[in-house]
């Protein structure tokens, strides 16, 4: 399960970086790892606020291309089950697969951040 974590991570940080190399309206304050050392920080101080936002929306992204994947094997398996000729059962198999081992490394990840949550909440004071 954790190379799929990993392999989730690796594409986060790749969309990540199409998004700083294409110049989207995503500035580069708002993403992951920036701030430090002064770069990339809100003169006010907000470099945190930053880095939330980015963390919040590479999140958003993933979680949306999970979903995406889903409904694409959903398409697929409709598709075939319609009688569609280029919807042949290997290509819904592999699509099935990639959707569930997509939605399984999500969970994992929600699983770990829930747990680091309760780790920081249950720390003493």
């Amino acid at each position: 399960m954790t190379d799929a974590i990993s392999s989730i991570l690796s594409q986060i940080r790749a969309h990540e970086t199409r998004i700083r190399d294409v110049g989207s309206d995503v500035g580069v304050g708002n993403a992951i790892g920036t701030g430090i050392n002064g770069i990339g920080a809100d003169p006010v101080g907000g470099a945190a606020a930053g880095a939330k936002a980015g963390f919040q929306q590479t999140l958003s992204n993933a979680i949306d291309n999970v979903s995406r994947t889903q409904q694409s094997a959903n398409d697929l398996q409709t598709a075939f089950e319609l009688g569609d000729p280029r919807a042949d059962l290997a290509r819904v198999m592999v699509a099935m697969q990639q959707s569930q081992v997509a939605f399984r490394a999500t969970v994992e990840v929600r699983n770990r951040l829930v747990q680091a949550y309760q780790d920081v909440m249950n720390m003493p004071i």
